[in-house]
């Protein structure tokens, strides 16, 4: 039976998924919203005659040990048949600096070697193309095997292992090393050998540079360099987008039917990134994001009605328009599988104070090459007359309820967010720029800011259970109020902050996780904890002084990590099972933040 204990390889383009035994069972190409070519992930209970995988098995399989490079992304797998012989798999995408600039190919290299006795394998290779409903053709020559799709997109396979072997997946003696390269359709122009190893020595190289200048907190170093990495590999470095997940259609919990598609970049969770990037000192990787989130501004700063959806594609698209897919029976035949996610259709009103405090780092940060400009503060403004209209309106809030809308306060105070940091921006360029008129912009937001708040403050507080609400005038709770602190809406002291910290943990919390709320929705009550407001309730018992609590409850979170340290979106909190879309950008960065925040300082340490 198929889980999450998965492994992620990729470099900035695209990114593969890979079980325990080395089985490559997720792959989309040419990129993370593109047509899965390896799919067994969603292809029912992962049947070994079925298609849409890539793999190397070992007569005999007895066991199987995986690990990564250290501080990289490079995996290796080693797998023992029951006779003592074992097999080292390497797998990694290339990424690393070539004239100038990042050479990230559309290509994943596998290094096979003996390493005990004398193993006996075969090469599976599997490919299937329209979310597996059509197979390739296959052609080869001496060296090469090439894949070729119905409308013509071609995988060619370079080996130094024997050509037939691999068609007809005949079993052979591993008695040397051999590679793999599957990437285009093109010829390689040098030996095969040599190739794989300059790659593998120049991949290993990047990645280790890249973690050489993370800021880490003391503790909890390895936990963290490995979220750095994974989010880093969520990233689509072409147009700087961060994805929420590289799958589509894991469902929140068994047979629930929340299968969504998450293989696109949500404005919601732009602040929180940003945070964490900021955090980590990944200021590049922060920065492209940045632009991307930029990009979109402008786009909707020049639309007539300026409307800005919750999500968008990779390169900005606007449509994603969801359907179900009848080709595959879904991750543990619990379909059904989506493409495309209804999401885009839905007013989220809190989008817009995230966009702002997400390019609110452009304003403040001196390390950035591209900074917030005056033009970019205009187009941030049009933004924050949007978030004054539609502050007190109902939506679908962060959580996308799909049939029901209220004034959600989590999409309010976000709103007053958005006109704070307005406010914050005006007097910097006022400084920077020394234009007077300036000053004046900065308390025209503030003046908003301060009205926003006071409303707030008064619909969404419910003086008898002594907590903000989920809804203005309502009665429950949801896991967004654990961010009135984070978000400078409240100081930690407040006694309506320590208040709602209590009710959430009454009502949210089962054993030691927490839900997004409790009440039923469109599918009935939630089943799992969403591992980010896990994560969030950390940090609040943190900001009110409950720190061990905080630290037992992270050291607990760190337990539940698959074998490689990677967290999908939620946890079922009986079982300790991970379930939901993977590996899950936002639990990554709830990771990360909370760990910076909970971690002795480096000067404490010695």
């Amino acid at each position: 039976m198929s889980n999450l204990d998965l492994a992620v390889i990729g470099n900035c383009s695209f990114g593969s998924l890979v079980d325990k035994r080395g089985r490559m069972i997720w792959s989309c190409m040419p990129r993370f919203d593109g047509d899965p070519v390896f799919c067994a992930l969603l292809n029912g209970n992962g049947d070994d005659e079925k298609f849409g995988f890539f793999d190397i098995v070992i007569d005999d399989f007895a066991r199987s040990e995986q690990h990564y490079l250290r501080n990289t992304a490079i995996l290796v797998t080693t797998l023992y048949d029951a006779h003592g012989s074992a097999v080292e798999i390497t797998d990694f995408a290339p990424r690393f600096k070539q004239f100038g600039r990042i050479f990230r190919p559309l290509m994943t290299v596998r290094r096979v070697k003996p390493v005990l006795g004398n193993p006996r394998v075969r090469v599976r290779l599997r490919p299937v193309y329209d979310y597996g409903a059509s197979r390739p053709e296959i052609t080869h020559g001496s060296n090469h095997v090439r894949y070729v799709s119905p409308g013509g997109l071609a995988l060619r396979l370079t080996t130094d292992a024997p050509v037939s072997f691999i068609l007809d997946e005949i079993p052979f003696v591993l008695d040397e090393p051999f590679d793999l390269i599957l990437g285009p359709d093109e010829s390689l122009t040098r030996p095969i050998t040599e190739t794989v190893r300059e790659f593998f020595e120049e991949t290993d190289e990047y990645w280790v540079e890249w973690v050489r200048y993370l800021s880490i907190p003391f503790e909890w170093q390895d936990a963290v360099i490995r979220a750095a990495i994974t989010v880093k590999l969520c990233s689509f470095e072409e147009s700087g987008a961060i994805i929420a997940a590289m799958t589509t259609s894991i469902p929140e919990a068994a047979d629930s039917t929340r299968n969504w598609d998450y293989r696109y970049c949500w404005l919601r969770d732009a602040y929180f990134v940003v945070h964490a990037l900021n955090r980590l000192g990944a200021t590049k990787t922060m920065e492209d994001y940045l632009r991307y989130i930029t990009n979109i501004t402008n786009i909707v700063a020049t639309a007539k009605d300026g409307h800005l959806q919750p999500v968008y594609g990779i390169t900005q698209e606007s449509r994603l328009t969801e359907k179900e897919i009848d080709s595959l029976a879904g991750y543990r035949a619990m379909g059904p599988v989506r493409i495309g996610n209804q999401a885009h259709e839905h007013v989220q009103n809190d989008v817009y104070g995230s966009v702002i405090l997400a390019g609110t780092q452009s304003f403040f940060d001196r390390r950035l090459v591209r900074p917030g400009t005056r033009r970019l503060f205009e187009g941030l403004e049009k933004l924050g007359e949007l978030a004054v209209k539609l502050f007190e309106k109902p939506d679908a809030g962060m959580w996308e309820l799909r049939n029901r809308k209220r004034v959600h306060t989590y999409s309010s105070v976000m709103c007053w967010a958005g006109c704070d940091r307005l406010a914050k921006i005006a007097r910097r360029l006022a400084r920077d720029l020394g234009e007077p008129g300036l000053k004046s912009r900065a308390r025209y937001w503030g003046k908003h800011a301060a009205d926003m708040k006071a409303v707030i403050r008064k619909q969404a507080w419910n003086g008898q259970l002594k907590s903000f609400v989920s809804t203005f005038g309502g009665d429950d709770v949801d896991a967004s109020l654990l961010l009135l602190h984070e978000l400078g809406f409240v100081k930690k002291t407040d006694r309506r902050f320590v208040g709602t910290v209590r009710a959430v943990e009454k009502t949210l919390r089962r054993g030691d996780h927490i839900f997004r709320y409790a009440a039923s929705d469109d599918f009935g009550p939630p089943k799992t904890a969403f591992n980010i407001c896990t994560f969030w309730y950390i940090e609040a018992l943190a900001a009110l002084g409950r720190t061990e609590e905080a630290r037992k409850l992270f050291e607990n979170m760190l337990s539940h990590r698959n074998h490689l340290g990677l967290l999908s979106e939620d946890l079922d909190p009986q079982t300790g099972e991970l379930w939901g879309n993977f590996p899950q950008t936002y639990s990554m960065v709830g990771l990360i933040n909370a760990a910076m925040r909970l971690s002795k300082t480096w000067e404490e340490a010695f």
